[in-house]
């Protein structure tokens, strides 16, 4: 059997991980889906007017479109960069033909050479956009009602101006080669504004996205007040902001008015509102916060596309603003709508269920005389550290017989003393810290939920091991981050195998990973002579306890979900081959370790019941209950047992440990044997326990079976 296959084919596990309700909250969790709507709808008017114009889809009037549409986007950007600020500039088209005036005053009138006109044009721009940044930023205006303003004082302004300049623009010329290519000239086979457009907008992604203005920009739209108690100069990058709309304004109003060289009252008209559905269109949200300048072309193309195409059809304009009156209304209670309810949508369809593959349960009962048969050897386990401890997870001795135990507070407490009395708290590292285990150096190797792998020298300082392991090419969401490092363990080479059991779910939500039943963990590895770190085994069902063999040949893998215990083979003739040795399991398999006569002990986290077996297989029952029960009702293995087994290499159970009453030792999930006593540690326990073993080696250690005396040959 090959690694990549675990008691299935891989074609298999990878269907069981896969589903088109899970398809779909997997796309609805990704940023670039969301403009996936509007994209389907630019390409689908692109196509209906291709076939009901003659000729629109040539290369000739696609060449043209760029050109009028370029001078609409740089006003559309504008109005992106400040609906990202939680604010609005409804004086957009007001200063586009302010500027589009500008230009061609500093041209004809001023008679300045072309680069101070663009130069100047551009202050104005910005000037005006400025007001509108100070007004808003420094003296606290509301957004909305000030660029009305500025929109009303600003279009009768223009109208003034044209009215006075109209005959002397139309009588002068100015013969400017420069000016000419600003109007008609081409960039490597692209209209030159739309080539600038393209500059532009891709300087613009990096200021949002790269750059502490873009993360302090949309920081201010999520949340003014939070962005100011950050120390983000809010009124200054408001200022900026509406200033930078402004000057954006002014490269398109340029380019307009080298094309056109003529100014009217129609310069503009209406831009504002255009351009307001095409950023939201294009999934700029309306509360701030959220988009990107490439959603808001993507919009203005829709809304340029469409009201073109209807103009050429012969739609009469007060239809066509009708329409694009009524896109703006849907888009916008779309958007409202939309932000309120994303999280629900995801939430209803991420959790998907499949049923799981599990095999009979073995008898646990009483004189049955079989290994798995129910005793009560744990009920009176000595209690170490009793209330001194928060759910040790993992639990661990160091070759100077102290005992470590990891927590639920994110702290590695240490218990030392010829009787454990005295406690300290060895190393905090946060997250939720779960295995452990000893490098040959004494470092604490330790597997951090939420966190990946860390170490802890022995003096208590720590270091980060691995935080990541390689992508998943196929996969929508970026695997590359360790969501649940759980258990692990070193190979002789001194590599570390660890198990990742969730690449879907968080520590507090990973009980939901097993109600779904789907291979959605992994086994990894990191070298510390390479210091990289790779997925060995993918699509595994919730990959738990690690423990490396006696010989160093192979590592056992404890899948909770199936209730089974698998075999990883790391050399020999079988290399990179996956085995199932243990298949009949009673319970949920967690944490496995090493036993002094060759043999393994695992933790059973879980007793399975009939009624829990028959909920895996029914997957639609298990997403009802998810979806209507309570989380502290849902159907459980019984978590009141502590059960911990011991099994031959070849997968053979010799005997068992109970708990039944789960008074002492409920929910074990490891058990570490060190000269003739097994202690013992569980998730929910309050203590670490520990019991005497009869006919074992009293003088076996952990740390000597792994590394030997290498530490005190190198002392």
């Amino acid at each position: 059997m090959s690694a990549n296959t675990m008691g299935t084919s891989f074609g298999t596990r990878l269907r069981a991980s896969l589903s088109p309700r899970l398809l779909l909250s997997e796309l609805l969790l990704k940023q670039w889906f969301e403009p996936v709507i509007p994209f389907t709808l630019m390409i689908a008017l692109l196509l209906w007017f291709s076939a009901t114009i003659p000729n629109y889809a040539g290369l000739e009037n696609l060449l043209s479109l760029m050109r009028l549409y370029a001078e609409f986007g740089f006003v559309a950007s504008g109005m992106a960069f400040c609906l990202i600020t939680g604010g609005i500039d409804l004086s957009v088209g007001a200063i586009f033909a302010l500027c589009n005036f500008t230009a061609l005053f500093l041209l004809n009138v001023a008679e300045l050479p072309v680069p101070l006109v663009i130069l100047g044009t551009m202050a104005v721009g910005a000037a005006v956009g400025g007001i509108n940044g100070l007004l808003i930023g420094y003296l606290k205006a509301r957004p909305f009602l000030t660029t009305l303003v500025t929109l009303i004082i600003l279009r009768a302004s223009v109208n003034i101006l044209n009215e006075k300049f109209a005959t002397v623009f139309a009588t002068n010329s100015v013969d400017s080669d420069a000016w000419d290519y600003l109007g008609e000239g081409y960039a490597l086979g692209v209209p030159i504004n739309a080539a600038t457009l393209i500059v532009v907008l891709i300087i613009g992604h990096i200021f949002l996205s790269r750059s502490r203005y873009g993360w302090h920009l949309t920081a201010i739209g999520a949340s003014r007040k939070a962005a100011r108690h950050a120390g983000i100069p809010v009124e200054r990058m408001l200022l900026f902001t509406y200033a930078l709309s402004g000057m954006l304004c002014a490269i398109g109003g340029v380019f307009y008015a080298a094309r056109q060289n003529s100014t009217d009252s129609t310069t503009g008209y209406l831009w504002e509102f255009q351009a307001l559905t095409a950023v939201i269109l294009g999934g700029v949200s309306l509360a701030g916060g959220k988009g990107t300048i490439w959603r808001a072309m993507l919009g203005g193309v829709i809304t340029f596309v469409l009201t073109n195409g209807l103009v050429r059809m012969g739609i009469p304009g007060y239809i066509t603003s009708g329409i694009i009156g009524i896109i703006l209304l849907a888009a916008v209670g779309i958007d409202v709508k939309w932000a309120k309810n994303r999280g629900k949508a995801i939430q209803k369809i991420y959790v998907n269920p499949a049923a799981v593959p599990l095999v009979d349960s073995p008898s646990l009962e009483r004189g049955s005389n079989t290994p798995f048969a129910q005793n009560d050897r744990l009920i009176n386990a000595e209690a170490i550290g009793l209330n001194q401890v928060e759910g040790p997870e993992d639990v661990i001795l160091d070759r100077h017989d102290r005992l470590y135990g990891s927590t639920r507070d994110g702290n590695i407490i240490r218990f030392s003393g010829p009787n454990f009395e005295q406690r300290d708290v060895f190393a905090h590292i946060g997250g939720r810290p779960l295995g452990m285990q000893f490098d040959q150096d004494e470092n604490l190797i330790v597997a951090v939920a939420g966190m990946g792998v860390y170490g802890i020298k022995p003096d208590g300082t720590l270091f980060k091991v691995t935080d990541e392991t390689n992508r998943t090419w196929y996969k929508l969401n970026d695997d590359s981050r360790l969501r649940m490092a759980d258990d692990l363990d070193i190979a002789p080479d001194g590599k570390i195998y660890f198990s990742d059991c969730t690449t879907r779910y968080e520590m507090t939500t990973n009980s939901l990973d097993i109600m779904e039943g789907r291979p959605n963990g992994r086994l990894v590895v990191y070298d510390p002579a390479t210091k990289k770190t790779w997925t060995v085994i993918n699509h595994f069902y919730f990959p738990n306890g690690i423990c490396v063999s006696h010989d160093g040949k192979s590592v056992l893998i404890a899948s909770t979900s199936l209730c089974q215990v698998f075999r990883y083979w790391l050399e020999g003739p079988r290399k990179g081959e996956l085995e199932v040795i243990l298949d009949k399991l009673p319970g949920n398999c967690d944490n496995i370790n090493r036993a002094s006569d060759g043999n393994y002990w695992l933790a059973l986290v879980g007793i399975r019941t009939p009624v829990f077996d028959l909920a895996m297989k029914k997957p639609g029952f298990r997403l009802r209950m998810v979806k209507q029960v309570p989380t502290d009702e849902w159907l459980a293995p019984g978590l009141n047992h502590g059960c911990v087994l011991k099994f031959t290499e070849s997968g053979e159970v010799l005997e068992s440990y109970w708990d039944p009453t789960g008074i002492s030792h409920s929910t074990l999930t490891s058990m570490r044997e060190h000269k003739g006593y097994l202690y013992l540690g569980g998730l929910e326990n309050n203590r670490i326990g520990r019991i005497k073993l009869d006919n074992v080696d009293p003088t076996w250690t952990g740390y000597e079976a792994y590394w030997g005396n290498k530490r005190r040959d190198r002392a």
